[in-house]
């Protein structure tokens, strides 16, 4: 009964969206203020029927209720509780599902927290974020509908992919799809824009909070994939270039090009159109990246389907809103002529090279990515772009986008003085050339990348704390004014730091780290790098679900015990797929990494010992950009929205 009521609610979420992207899209043409206001109500109705339609699938997967197709084919009684819970999203039907339940909620929270937005501006954003709706309800209902009924039901399911059965997993596609789907509030904005006829100041300071948030999950998910498959899949790697991780990679710098643009038609009034180009390339990039995992076109280990009429149904909705709001994008051109002018040293310039270095990263990680599929399509020809590619590439762009981060933000608009700014980032470039020197002097190899990363890491951080020391100005009481500073500039400076954390722990990690492949015998020790190993024991241990030959590993270091690991190998009989546990020794320098492999003829055991300087770094720093990010969202200047531009009680013309 639970299940045929989800039905229910999702056809009739389906109803009430195809209401909203109609009825209020022709009251603001009409001026016909009930009509306008019809868009509130529907948006947080078909969130809140979409929300029942998830919590009754969820419920299924809780029960255990075999008598629905998808339960069976991704869960299983002895299921852990976490993983039947993640096992709704952990599958094709059930992500998609979440992904509109996401949409829904982005559109009911513009409804709830949009009071400030002109009537006719605001229906024509919750009705192009329906129509958004409309095309993906219709995709569930139509081709991948999670209700399905089985006539005879099975006596138990056939498990969740053993991949997936892990906390990492279980909430990384949460936070990628809340950042995904969140950047369709910042095309639904563009396009409200253009139909409006308006692209002003008070617009960017509207579609700004929500790209913000939108970039803030999509940092939270993305570092949760990465640290999943650090520690998870075994290779001890942290970014493999998938097709999968770079199809949330390229809307992650896509969203930052357009924080960054926001900022200029906020405080200048001038690069409207690449704004709003922008804010159309990112969700355009949302929807490259959920056909590619889709359709089954391009080969990842991340992969939900491989349904090839499917991938056409979402390319016909990537087409169809890409193609429309592109042509909408022309047709209105005239509407986003710039006002402000700059000079050649200004923020405004160094906010468009920044623009241009995301933008052209964005696309050389997207050329990467579909020209596999390019080749065999059209010279028959099967290639593979791998990370050297991508690494020789796409790091040059990241490499000067370091290097004018800092003299970018302390640049001031309009016109600036290079020499004044630079003089003020002294102490952060001799602190940088100190820090890379010392890494030369001491590293043991010869390689250039971990010092230059060192450099490039430390110049952003103490690039980011020099810009915030230079906002207190003179005389006593600079702590004091440091504490006041708007949350917005101390955002700023947090994300732009957390960013040269991360520059650091990549490079720590590619230009130091250490590999030991070998087969050891019980009790006998071994040494990698600094460290001594010992393979105590190998026992078979019996799981929820799942059966796991595991290792017992003493780590010392000049005599003395460090810890005791315990890496796995695991067996899951149901779904007749094997995985490895990798065991860590975590440190803020550096982690210490054992994979257990398979026996061998002479008695010994594979055993794979990495030592990762770093590592860490790398997601420390960026949940330091997502916290910048969350400081800039309780900015008052973004609670208040565009106060300064209220509607009156008769409404704004849209001409």
């Amino acid at each position: 009964m639970i299940t045929e009521l989800g039905h229910f609610a999702l056809i009739l979420a389906f109803l009430v969206a195809i209401v909203q992207a109609i009825v209020p899209l022709i009251g603001a043409h009409k001026r016909w203020h009930g009509w306008m206001a019809v868009a509130e109500p529907a948006a947080v109705a078909q969130f809140l029927l979409t929300a029942a339609s998830f919590a009754a699938l969820t419920h299924a997967f809780l029960v255990s209720d075999f008598s629905l197709r998808l339960v069976v084919l991704n869960s299983h009684s002895a299921k852990p509780m976490l993983y039947k819970i993640s096992g709704v999203w952990g599958n094709h039907e059930g992500s998609m599902l979440l992904w509109v339940l996401i949409l829904t909620l982005f559109g009911a929270c513009a409804a709830w927290f949009g009071g400030q937005l002109p009537p006719t501006l605001k229906a024509r954003v919750l009705a192009v974020q329906s129509a958004i709706s409309v095309a993906f309800f219709a995709f569930i209902i139509f081709t991948s509908n999670p209700f399905l009924r089985l006539a005879v039901p099975p006596f138990d399911g056939q498990d969740l992919n053993p991949l997936l059965q892990d906390p990492g997993l279980a909430f990384h596609p949460p936070f990628l799809y809340l950042g995904y789907v969140g950047l369709s509030m910042a095309f639904s904005f563009a396009v409200a824009a253009l139909i409006e006829g308006r692209v002003d100041a008070a617009w960017a300071r509207w579609v700004r909070p929500w790209t913000l948030a939108a970039w803030v999950f999509l940092t939270i998910g993305i570092a949760l994939g990465s640290w999943w498959a650090y520690y998870e899949l075994g290779w001890g790697g942290f970014w493999f270039w998938d097709p999968v991780e770079n199809a949330s990679f390229m809307p992650w710098l896509i969203g930052a090009a357009l924080l960054h643009s926001a900022i200029v038609v906020e405080k200048r009034e001038a690069l409207k159109s690449w704004t709003i180009l922008l804010a159309i390339l990112a969700f355009g990039f949302s929807l490259i990246g959920t056909f590619i995992v889709r359709s089954g076109v391009l080969t990842s280990v991340h992969a939900f389907a491989n349904d090839p009429e499917r991938g056409v149904f979402i390319l016909f909705i990537l087409a169809f809103f890409m193609g429309g709001a592109l042509t909408l994008f022309a047709a209105r051109a005239n509407v986003m002529e710039a006002k402000g002018v700059f000079g050649m040293v200004s923020r405004e310039s160094a906010l468009v090279a920044n623009n241009i270095l995301l933008a052209v990263a964005a696309f050389v990680v997207f050329i990467g990515t579909i020209w596999p599929l390019v080749a065999e399509m059209f010279f028959d020809r099967k290639l593979s772009v791998g990370a050297p590619f991508f690494n020789m590439a796409f790091t040059p762009f990241m490499v000067v986008l370091g290097l004018i981060l800092p003299l970018g933000s302390m640049l001031p608009w309009k016109r600036g003085n290079l020499g004044r700014v630079g003089r003020h980032l002294v102490p952060a470039l001799v602190l940088a050339v100190a820090v890379a020197a010392l890494a030369y002097a001491l590293q043991t190899g010869k390689t250039a990348l971990g010092p230059i990363g060192l450099l490039l890491g430390t110049w952003m951080v103490a690039g980011a704390a020099m810009d915030l020391w230079s906002r207190t100005g003179r005389g006593a009481n600079r702590f004091g004014r440091l504490r006041r500073m708007p949350r917005a500039d101390w955002g700023k400076a947090v994300a732009h730091a957390g960013l040269g954390i991360t520059f650091i722990g990549v490079s720590g990690l590619m230009a130091w780290e250490q590999e030991d492949i070998r087969t050891v015998q019980l009790g006998e020790p071994f040494d990698v790098g600094a460290y001594t190993l010992v393979l105590n024991d190998v026992q078979e241990v019996k799981g929820p679900n799942y059966l796991s030959t595991m290792g017992d590993v003493t780590l010392s270091q000049d005599g003395s015990e460090i810890a005791t690991l315990y890496p796995e190998k695991r067996v899951y009989p149901v779904a007749k797929m094997p995985t490895t546990e990798a065991a860590i020794d975590g440190g803020l320098l550096r982690d210490v990494y054992v994979v257990i492999g398979d026996p061998q003829s002479d008695g010994g055991w594979a055993v794979r010992t990495y030592i990762k300087p770093l590592a860490n770094w790398i997601w420390l720093g960026s949940i330091i950009m997502a916290v910048g990010g969350v400081l800039s969202l309780t900015d008052r200047r973004y609670r208040v929205a565009a106060g300064a531009r209220k509607a009156p009680a008769q409404g704004v013309p849209a001409e």
